[in-house]
């Protein structure tokens, strides 16, 4: 038996997401994901970890609506938006346009320039994308993310192509845009750093399942040196399978 519910936010049990007994497997090969349970409360912000072939692509193109549900239930509110690896931006359309595909209305413009503003572009509301840097690109990104005011935003490691510093400016962005906006969200990630430096909790998952559910809870803002982030760093990589030296 296979459910898909889209409920408003802060859905059934004062859970934003809930994924009960989600199973999914492509053709005979063995299951992707193996009966996984997982619930994101309101405002909640989990990191999720694990190998490539785990199932964290596989859950989340379930929870943004790619693939359909055919074992299990998911529940997640109606109002979601995605962010990808790659910003996915029209070339044709100036930035402005982009953040706002899609949507309707007179004040288009005026909406796309304030969510731009927020990201840190608001110099660029104008430009093509093909002007923009990696990390301008991923911010516009952001913004047509967030100007759909989400519930839930998904990120499917969308730092990944960008370099060491401009990856670290996105987190912080990323940080300051969450503690604003308070949506749930759920952070697909390799790098257990930026699990430990963003999120509440952290989700490792083997084979389908989730092996490990750490909840982090270090003050904001963290620092690497905290003896605690070292803790739950050295539990992490163990959960991935790392013995850090």
């Amino acid at each position: 038996m296979s459910d898909v519910r889209r409920a408003p936010s802060g859905a059934t049990a004062g859970q934003a997401v809930i994924v009960e007994g989600l199973t999914k497997r492509f053709g005979n090969g063995p299951a992707v994901l193996d009966r996984l349970d997982l619930a994101i409360a309101p405002g909640e912000f989990v990191a999720l970890l694990g190998h490539s072939g785990s199932g964290k692509s596989t859950l989340l193109r379930t929870l943004c609506g790619l693939d359909d549900v055919t074992e299990g239930t998911v529940s997640r509110p109606s109002e979601v938006s995605v962010v990808f690896q790659e910003s996915r931006l029209l070339p044709w359309k100036r930035v402005w346009q982009n953040v706002v595909l899609g949507q309707d209305g007179a004040d288009r413009r005026a909406r796309a320039e304030a969510v731009l503003r927020e990201v840190g572009l608001g110099h660029r509301i104008d430009a093509w994308p093909l002007t923009l840097s990696g990390g301008e690109a991923q911010r516009a990104a952001l913004a047509r993310a967030l100007v759909r005011e989400p519930a839930f935003l998904l990120l499917d490691e969308p730092f990944a192509a960008l370099d060491a510093l401009t990856r670290l400016k996105m987190q912080q962005l990323v940080s300051d845009l969450w503690v604003r906006h308070r949506c749930a969200v759920l952070l697909v990630t390799h790098d257990v750093d930026e699990a430990l430096l963003l999120a509440d909790r952290a989700v490792v998952l083997e084979r389908g399942r989730i092996r490990t559910d750490l909840p982090i809870t270090l003050d904001r803002p963290r620092r690497h040196a905290d003896p605690t982030f070292e803790r739950l760093r050295a539990t992490l990589l163990e959960s991935l399978g790392v013995h850090d030296a």
